[in-house]
This record gives structure tokens, sequence and C-alpha cells, in this order.
């Protein structure tokens, strides 16, 4: 580059930077505020007087490499990589989106069956690997002809999957038997150690006659695992409870991973367990204010500060405060919790005052059993007006089959049977929005809560508005006059890489049910892509996102049920592979964090905020969520649509809040580690 150019473009640096300093706590139009502490200020201002020097002592030549250019809005010098954009990609019908691609990476071959699915890199060698598990507390037989439970299977670069279930010992049991495994239902990743590599919490629900426990199993840095400590406090041998919900997250910012445990059947209190280093964990519940209240009182249930019937959990930061909140889906239209944080490892109820908790749409009235009972018994309380039932017969007592008048009519028995959370910025606003999903009948009316986005209203405590599935497109008319919802799984990604998230619901286990692909269109709606183009899967539960083959879009496996089997269920009941083939053409970055000094090494918490094309798309690192487990690849991945390039920040989970801001070019997978370089890993 000519030096009058060289040096022009410097100048505008430093006018730049110099503006920036006019201001401490400058307005972000992304976000409400940028709370900025005077460490960082003063981190900021040496920076760039380090810049203003070295510029004025290179003669105006700049302090960047001869390969490398000054990053204004990074502050730093940036290597020049090889343009990797295209004119972007946009899905618009008749364009196929995903073609099945199930024999290509062995699933069928290998009968691999399961609902409960989870990515994580076992062996850190940059392709994402999967877990695989059936429902229930089964164990692997894996003598000849004994059934398979669970399968963890390794990425082989792309070209498929290769069983290491068994000779990696991550179902191991604690007796070493070497022919049968333990039983494994929840399977969530995390470095727990921060030892660099991924270790794994293995829930299963246990009974009188369950011998095995939950674990912790950890990670020798190869893809090979053994058990965790006896003494693990999650373990909790002799409880009998139901654990379909597990999250990994740092609740105290101290850099160590704890892990929040919500258990089912509204008998046992959810708990939290801090991580005290050295492979140490403590019950820190009643520290952390998340202490509930046995069924006894009506009141307390209908407040939501009753125990959880939890079906699944998740984390994620709703009030911009860097600590995450915990939310609790629970089953049986049991009040789902949001417990919010107040400080590290504290926590406040603020289930039913955030509006999470149940729904606005309180009329019994058209519930079918309901209308039975009314017509039964017309001089019973609230009955007087209540019409008859439409679709089935109404004689005796008998034909009331879902229905208690006494209790039914409450609040905490008019919300719905929530499987799956998503945490998603779904409308741009830099605001973490809410995605439910829940199983609905027909018969039940409108007072039970339906899969729908919960849309954050940008305040602090949050709330959020629920405009209804009509308004945002994601409704889907009945077409059976006995219909069933069985919604449990789902998942936010952006399929097209145009820079607008898009939806994947999975329904099951009834007649009729199938998974349901949502495309986000310009105007924030979403239209539903005809299977023929998108997912053409019957009973679909279970669900797995990650660009597998690496080629720069993201793919699903997706598993497939064969309860309560009617014309929804294939005669095969293995996981099935769709491979993305239209992302590929678009534009996208991916972000592989690794945290430092502050932060637990695999940034579980961390928030990304990408801008690109004059729209805002904002991400966390997760630990798991949702129903028995699901966890997508833990390298993030951002559409750009048209944008050959991308204003990153990253938020890191330390205590002292530290930011980075980068410039990265489009096609690239990025690994960032916090206050070192970011490294491109190609391909």
């Amino acid at each position: 580059m000519p030096k009058r150019a060289t040096t022009s473009r410097q100048a505008r640096s430093v006018a730049y930077h110099l503006r920036r300093l006019a201001t401490v706590g400058y307005y972000n139009r992304h976000l409400a505020f940028e709370r900025t502490n005077w460490g960082n200020f003063m981190k900021r201002l040496a920076g760039i007087a380090l810049f203003v020097f070295a510029w004025a002592c290179s003669g105006g030549e700049g302090p960047c490499p001869e390969s490398q250019a000054w990053d204004d809005f990074g502050e730093r010098c940036r290597t020049i990589l090889p343009d990797r954009s295209g004119p972007g990609s946009r899905w618009q019908p008749p364009e196929q989106a995903f073609r099945e691609a199930t024999s290509k990476w062995g699933l069928d071959a290998m009968d691999v069956e399961g609902v409960r699915l989870s990515v994580a890199d076992i062996d850190d060698d940059g392709w994402p690997d999967l877990s695989v598990r059936r429902a229930g507390t089964h164990r692997d037989d894996f003598r000849p002809g004994g059934t398979r439970a669970s399968w963890l299977l390794r990425n082989d670069e792309g070209r498929g999957f290769q069983d290491v279930t068994r000779s990696s010992g991550f179902v191991t049991p604690r007796d070493q038997d070497p022919n049968l495994g333990r039983p494994v239902e929840v399977v969530i990743w995390a470095d727990v150690d921060n030892d660099g590599d991924v270790d794994a919490f293995t829930g299963v629900s246990t009974t009188e006659s369950t011998e095995h426990t939950p674990e912790l199993v950890l990670n020798d840095g190869r893809g090979n695992f053994v058990l965790g400590p006896e003494t693990f406090a999650a373990r909790q041998p002799g409880l009998q409870a139901t654990l379909a919900a597990a999250v990994f997250l740092d609740a105290n910012l101290d850099g160590w991973i704890d892990l929040f445990v919500g258990y089912g059947g509204g008998g046992a209190q959810d708990r939290l367990f801090l991580n005290l280093g050295e492979g140490g964990f403590r019950d820190w519940t009643t520290k952390a204010g998340l202490v509930t209240a046995p069924w006894t009182s009506l009141d307390e249930l209908d407040a939501g500060r009753a125990h959880s019937d939890a079906w699944g959990a998740v984390a994620c930061d709703l009030n911009g405060d860097g600590v995450p909140e915990i939310l609790v889906s629970s089953y049986g239209r049991a009040p789902n919790h949001l417990w919010l944080s107040t400080q590290p490892a504290g926590y406040t109820n603020h289930s039913v005052a955030s509006g999470y908790a149940y729904d606005h749409r309180q009329d019994w009235r058209d519930n079918e059993s309901a209308r039975c009972h009314c017509k039964l018994f017309p001089d019973d309380e609230d009955c007087q007006g209540v019409p008859p039932p439409r679709w089935f017969r109404c004689e005796t007592p008998e034909d009331i089959f879902r229905w208690n008048h006494e209790l039914d009519r409450r609040p905490f028995r008019l919300g719905g049977n929530t499987a799956t959370t998503v945490c998603a910025d779904l409308n741009g606003d830099g605001h973490l929005d809410l995605l439910t999903t829940e199983i609905v009948h027909w018969d039940v009316g409108s007072s039970s809560d339906p899969s729908e986005i919960l849309f954050h209203r940008g305040d602090d405590p949050p709330t959020f508005d629920r405009p209804g599935n009509e308004v945002t497109g994601l409704s889907r008319p009945p077409d059976r006059p006995d219909w069933n919802d069985g919604d449990m799984t789902a998942a936010v990604f952006d399929f097209d890489n145009d820079g607008r998230p898009d939806i994947y619901i999975g329904s099951s286990d009834y007649p009729g049910t199938r998974g349901h692909l949502f495309w986000q269109t310009q105007d924030g709606t979403f239209v539903e892509v005809p299977i023929e183009l998108g997912i053409d899967h019957r009973a679909s539960h279970g669900i797995a996102v990650a660009d597998f083959d690496r080629d720069g879009d993201l793919d699903l496996v997706l598993g497939h049920s064969h309860m309560r089997c009617g014309d929804q269920c294939y005669p095969r009941a293995h996981a099935r592979f769709f491979e993305n083939v239209i992302g590929e053409r678009g534009n996208w970055i991916q972000l592989d964090l690794r945290g430092g000094a502050g932060s637990n090494r695999m940034a579980i918490g961390a928030r990304v905020e990408v801008e690109a094309e004059g729209r805002i798309q904002v991400q966390e690192v997760g630990g798991g969520h949702g129903h028995y487990g699901i966890q997508h690849e833990h390298a993030l991945h951002f559409g750009l649509g048209t944008a050959r390039e991308a204003r990153v920040t990253i938020h890191w989970p330390d205590a002292a809040r530290s930011v980075s801001r980068y410039t990265l070019q489009a096609g690239y997978r990025y690994r960032v580690e916090q206050g070192g370089v970011v490294r491109p890993l190609i391909p």
C-alpha cells in the first residue's frame, strides 16, 4: 500500500479513537447501555495511547505488519485472509434446504436409536461428535446379540460416525463390568476441571429398582472417560426422583462450572451444586435462595413457589448483568420457574411476574371434560353458562376423563406441559427471547399453553409478551379432530445463513406428529418450509444441531420415537441425519470460544454480539438445556446474509465482565482465546 494511503487510514483511526475517548459510558444502540468500569476504561486508554505512539514512531506507516491491517473496531491488528465470501443465500421455494444423509453417516447401519441427543467435541479435533440415548433407564449390553441403550459417536472428519461408546469408557459402571454399561438419560457437556477438554454430567432417574446414580465423567484429553469421585454431590444416592433437567453454568462467575439439576414429579427439590475446583462440588441450593415448597399449599403452587415438575432447564442472562438466570420447564401443566439472578450464586423467584410460569389464557370453559362435568353437575361453582361438550359422549361421570373441578380451575393447573425452553434473540433487538415446546391435547381447550415465542420486553427485571402463533406464524392448523401436539424438543438456528434465526419444532409420540421447520421472513414472522423441501421426519423427538461436515452451514440429527405408534412411526427407530444443502452458499462465521483467566475454559455463559448488514445477532455459549439434556455444537454459528465481514463483541463470563472486540471476515471458523489471539481454523 502506498505510504500516503496508509497514513490517511491511520490518521482516520486516530481521529476515530479520540472521539471514542470523549465519553466513558457511551451509548450503544444495540443495548440499553454499556457499563464500563474505570479499570476497563484505563485499559482502553492505554491501548489507544500505545497505538498512537507506535503510529507516530513509524513515520505514519502504522504498527501492523505487511500482511495485516488495523481494525478500528477491535483496536488491534488483524490478519487479512483470502476472501471466502459470496453473494449470500436466502431460502426461497422451490429451493431444497435439506436432504437426508442417514446412510452416509452410518446411523442406520449401526441401529443408533434414541430421542435424547447432545453434541460435543470429545477429542478436540474440531469435528463435532454426537451422543444419542434411548428413553428409560436401560443399560447397554455389549455382548453379542445384546441390546444397546446409548451411543457415543466420534465424527470421522465428516466421513461418518464411529461408535466409541464402549472403547471410550463413557458408560463404564462403577463395578467395572466390561460387558454392561450404566444407564444414561441426560448428557450435558462442560470442562468442569478447566483442563482443556470436555467432561460430562450423565443423569439418570432413580427409583427403588435402580442401583445407579447420576455421575460426573472426566475426559483424559483424548476422548476417553473415567468416572468422577464417588463423593460427587449430585449423585445423591438414595434419592428417588425423575431426572430430566440439567444445565451447566457459572452461577458465581468464579471461573469454575457449576451444575443445576431439576427433578420431575413435584416431589423433590431442584438443586444447584457449586464447583469448588479440584473436582469437588457443594450443594448451594439454600444459600442461593432456590428453595421451593412441597406440594401442600395451593397458594404456593399458584404463585410458582412450590417444587417444579422439571422436564427441562436452561440458563441464560436475561437482564444483562452478566450472571445467568435459571429457567425450569415443568410438566403436568404446573408452573414453569424463572430464577432471577440477584448476585453471583444468589436468586429470587420471578416465575409468575415474568410471564414465564404460565400464559394469560386462563379460560377453562372450552375444555371438553370441564364441559362434561358442568353438564352433569350444573350447580357446581362456575358451571353456570358453560356449554355442553361438542366432541364426545357425556352421560356419566366416567366420561369425564381429564378434569378435577376443585383443582383444575386454579392457575397452577392452567399452564402447559413444557418440555424445552430455548433462549434466543429471535427479533434482533439484543435481548434473549424464549421459545417453549408444549404437549397439547385436542380436548383441553385454549387454557393449555401452546408451543410459542415469548418476546422479551426489554425491561429489567425481564418480562415477556406472548403475541400468539397466529401473529408470529408458528400456528399449525390441525388435520384431524383428535389432534395432539407432542412438542418436546426444538432448536433455533439460521439454516440458510441469511442472518435471521429460524426454528425447528419436533412433535412426537402421537398419531400424525412430525417435525416442523419454520423460516423467518424479512418482517420477522415465520412460514413453514414444506416437508419436501425441508425436513420430512415423523415422530420427531430429540435434536442435535452442528456443522457436522464443516462446510459452513448447520446440519441436523433427529431422533425418532416409537411411543404410541400409529401412522407416525417408521419400521425402524434409528436417528436420522439431515444435511443442509443451501446454507453453504451463504456467508457465515463460526466462533469457538475458550475462556482465559477468571472464566471457565469452555466460556459457557459468554455473550456474543455480531453486527452485519445493519442487524445485530446475540447468542450465548450454552451448557446444555431442555428436555433430557439437549446441547448443540459448542462453536457459535452466525449467518451473515450478504455481508463479507462482521463486527464481533464478546462479553466473557468472568467477574470483571471483560469484553473483546474484533472485525472478522466471513467464511471462517475462528478459535478465540480470551486475552489472546484469534486463530482461523481451516477448513
